[in-house]
């Protein structure tokens, strides 16, 4: 028994025996039975009012009403399925896209590192005038005059480039793992301390031959040794070197780098670096940023010569906030991000004004109850709790399958992510906490209230007399008519402006695809092998490597094979090595700094790069004099309106000694197209070509030109390659082209989301217009049936439907033309090279809404045609 149904007996009970007790004091002073009874009844008063005043003063009211509100809505749903199933649908499709777009955005841009008071560290980065930022790396001398002479930082630490690496345990197969070098004083600037073991100090960093230590993360300790404590002092391999684990890092912390999730560290020393610094107290990041410029300018002018300062003196340094992880991945996505939670917040709009619609013609069509329930004594405030009651359960319906759809939808953006080339290990990971719950209980409330207020107000803004009376459209004023529609307009306007950006993002990643890109990306399959294992000498490998090729070429469908260090797209190095050209005067700081490219032979052949002039490497270059191939850029600076070919050109290597010898001249042998490197944006690089064969350098990337589909070819050449190297691991296999898309995933992940949430937006908006033209259709009905026995045709019914339609998707279509070209600014400062808006998108999209409207006006104007005159005059 309820405790409700027990006080209420009892207050039954007690009201009972009052009124016994007057009943008798009434006939014991002479009243007949009868009227002494309804005497006693007089002079209690009104028995269910006091019961529920007396229920009211021991129980929590507005409690029960509230459970009495989300029951009687909840049978409200049951008695609309198709109503309730739409309406939730829209609105998890909208939640959950903010879920997941938030979810993503928070990980990437806000969710702060799990070290010690993140709020300090700042991250150093530079500029170059016109150029993109860049981390470094940064020389150990520019490090240590940064350590030694600043004010502002408490201390200062660095990690040098991640790397994959291969870690072999116990004689097991060895394991492909990130690892990254650190300074040794690393962790202790973090603020970090070990699982189990220590952490590495300044002194762990090995000397030239000696073995060193490692820290492994608490993920690499439980996935492979089940978190036993034995693991400390255990010797493992890293990239063939012997290594001891001296410790395990804290359980959450996975590294600095957001999307890169560490499995060893090692310390190093006096090597390029990344630098992390943490600000002394009452230091703002801009103060210590003046003071570290003066300090970068005063290295330079003492470091280096006339010519290299003139280049370095228009570096500037930049700090930036690194509470939140480094600033690679941010920068990479930070702006697709922003870009994708304004598009998103559209579609949650366009949702909200969908479902606002609906519940309006929803409480038309509840007027007279509502009446009957004002009649009866509730109270407008008690009526407008239980309207948006309803409200809300919906939004926590769509909110609970919005939640699950953003689980779904945060794979599919991380598994885009996840191709870029720059960032081949991102592991992000959205796990739900405590700011994600609250991002997600705040949006199902304020979208409850949002499309639930009007709906509300208008179910109960008149005398409940005249709202029983009204029939038709009567019970509609000026006001609610025009909300109605405008909420419609409002619908049509976000659907175009979504639909008008889906076709700017899409045009925009063609143009990215169709990039002249100095090179043919189509049917090129690239395998990388780790050949650190085999044991064999340079020399040898170079014949093995020779015969692999060989053997390579003879598989069904190889049309030519070759290796590289990089392709094109992934950019090869030029540090600080210059060229020297013959018969090319120019002032030192003038002199250019090419990429710098080892190849084998047939490479321009198979990656479909033109030579314009001379011809390819050979294998019979080896043991002749050097040759070189230069890019057309590295011709037009050097050579302007002369043929290169049989010129020579030198290679320096500055400040240092040249690597390459006493920087002999090359002999310039063929000219081939420029390529587009790094990012499709730039202008192509200068690079130059070596013969590594020649140059005894060898690189692990083989590339091969298929005639047919290279994926298809994959495990054929991973079955040739392992029967020929046995001890060698193919650590990747990739083609060309998704490598070219690898470098446009920005672009990819804004056009592909966008495509999605137009087609979404056009949806919600054509049932948004059905919505409410059944709605009209159906609140017509009379009115039709008056026109229909006056002698209006079927033809006139139609122009009547679908004259509001065609008035309502206008207005909507020059609202969105407005918004289209408002907000354009904002998405080309978010995406690079964006095309201004043209005529072509914006028509397509108001052609694709104009069709999806027509589609969905079509059903409620052929019912009004189908109305019975005599039906409809009797309605009501």
């Amino acid at each position: 028994m309820s405790r409700r149904k027990r006080m209420m007996d009892d207050i039954d009970q007690d009201i009972r025996d009052f009124i016994e007790r007057e009943t008798r004091d009434n006939i014991e002073r002479g009243m007949p039975p009868e009227e002494a009874h309804y005497a006693a009844l007089r002079r209690f008063g009104n028995v269910t009012r006091i019961k529920e005043e007396t229920w009211e003063m021991w129980s929590l009211v507005w409690l029960e009403q509230l459970c009495q509100d989300v029951r009687y809505g909840l049978r409200q749903f049951r008695r609309n399925p198709g109503f309730t199933a739409v309406a939730v649908l829209t609105l998890a499709l909208g939640i959950g896209a903010n879920t997941a777009v938030f979810s993503l955005f928070y990980t990437v841009m806000l969710h702060k590192l799990s070290v010690a008071r993140p709020e300090e560290l700042v991250e150093f980065l530079y500029k170059y005038p016109g150029q993109p930022r860049s981390d470094g790396p940064w020389k150990w001398g520019e490090y240590e005059n940064i350590r030694d002479h600043n004010h502002v930082f408490s201390a200062l630490t660095g990690t040098g480039f991640d790397n994959l690496a291969r870690v072999r345990i116990d004689g097991a197969e060895p394991e492909t793992l990130i690892l990254e070098s650190v300074l040794g004083n690393y962790f202790e600037v973090l603020g970090l301390k070990p699982s189990i073991g220590r952490l590495t100090t300044p002194q762990d960093v090995p000397a030239s031959g000696d073995a060193g230590v490692v820290v492994v993360s608490w993920d690499y300790w439980n996935r492979w040794f089940h978190c036993d404590p034995a693991i400390l002092g255990k010797r493992i391999l890293v990239n063939g070197n012997p290594e001891t684990i001296v410790g395990v890092a804290p359980r959450p912390y996975t590294g600095p780098r957001v999307g890169n999730r560490t499995d060893v560290w090692e310390p190093y020393q006096k090597d390029a670096v990344r630098m992390l610094a943490r600000l002394k107290p009452g230091v703002t990041r801009r103060q210590a940023e003046a003071e570290i410029n003066v300090l970068y300018q005063s290295w330079v002018d003492q470091n280096n010569p006339g010519h290299e300062s003139t280049r370095l003196r228009q570096k500037r340094v930049e700090l930036e906030p690194a509470g939140a992880g480094l600033a690679r991945v941010r920068d990479l996505y930070g702006k697709s991000l922003v870009l994708l939670l304004a598009v998103v917040g559209f579609l949650l709009l366009l949702a909200c004004f969908n479902m606002a619609g609906m519940l309006l013609a929803r409480s038309a069509a509840r007027q007279r109850e509502l009446a009957v329930r004002v009649g009866l004594g509730a109270s407008r405030g008690r009526l407008v709790c239980q309207m948006l009651t309803e409200s809300v359960l919906l939004s926590g319906a769509g909110t609970l399958l919005g939640v699950l759809l953003a689980y779904f939808g945060t794979g599919v953006l991380v598994h885009i992510m996840a191709s870029t080339q720059a960032h081949q290990h991102v592991e992000i990971q959205a796990k739900p906490d405590l700011n994600l719950l609250l991002f997600t209980v705040g949006i199902a409330l304020v979208t409850g209230l949002l499309f639930g207020v009007a709906p509300a107000w208008y179910a109960v803004r008149s005398s409940p007399g005249p709202m029983m009376r009204r029939t038709g459209t009567a019970g509609d004023t000026w006001f609610w008519h025009w909300f109605g529609r405008g909420l419609v307009a409002a619908q049509v306007a976000l659907s175009v402006f979504l639909v008008t950006g889906t076709a700017v993002f899409l045009n925009h990643l063609s143009r990215m695809r169709n990039f002249d890109l100095g090179f043919r990306s189509d049917h090129v399959l690239l395998v990388t092998i780790d050949p650190s294992d085999t044991g064999y000498k340079p020399e040898k490998l170079a014949v093995v490597y020779q015969q692999l090729l060989a053997r390579l070429k003879t598989i069904p469908g190889v049309r030519s094979a070759s290796i590289s260090g990089c392709t094109p797209i992934e950019g090869c190095g030029s540090g600080s090595r210059f060229l020297i050209a013959e018969g090319h005067v120019e002032a030192p700081e003038q002199r250019q700094r090419p990429a710098i490219s080892f190849v084998s032979p047939e490479y321009f052949e198979t990656l479909g790069i033109p030579l314009l002039a001379g011809h390819d490497f050979s294998l019979r270059d080896v043991g002749r004099p050097r040759v070189a191939i230069i890019s057309n850029a590295v011709a037009r600076h050097f050579f302007p309106g002369v043929n290169p070919i049989g010129r020579h050109i030198t290679v320096v290597y500055d400040p240092q000694p040249s690597p390459f010898g006493d920087a002999q001249p090359y002999e310039i042998i063929g000219l081939a197209g420029d390529v587009k490197p790094w990012e499709l944006h730039d202008s192509p690089y200068p690079t130059i070509y070596f013969n590594m064969f020649q140059e005894n350098h060898l690189d692990d990337e083989f590339d091969l030109r298929t005639s047919t589909d290279p994926a298809a070819m994959a495990g054929t050449v991973r079955r040739v390659m392992g029967d020929f190297l046995k001890s060698v691991p193919v650590t990747r296999v990739k083609t060309l082209s998704e490598q070219v898309d690898s470098d446009i995933v920005p672009e990819r992940l804004v056009a592909t989301l966008s495509e999605f949430f137009g087609v979404l937006g056009a949806a919600l908006a054509g049932i948004g217009l059905y919505g409410l033209l059944a709605y009209n259709v159906a609140r017509r009905t009379n009115e039709i049936g008056v026109r229909m026995a006056l002698g209006a045709t079927t033809g006139d019914i139609s122009r009547l439907v679908l004259g509001d339609a065609a008035g309502m998707l206008c207005a909507g279509f020059v609202v969105g033309a407005c918004l289209v070209f408002w907000g354009r600014p904002l998405a080309a400062s978010l995406v690079l090279d964006l095309k201004p808006v043209s005529a072509g998108p914006l028509a397509s999209a108001g052609i694709a809404i104009a069709a999806v409207a027509l589609l969905t006006s079509f059903v409620p104007a052929r019912r009004a045609t189908r109305v019975d005159p005599m039906v409809a005059l009797r309605c009501e």
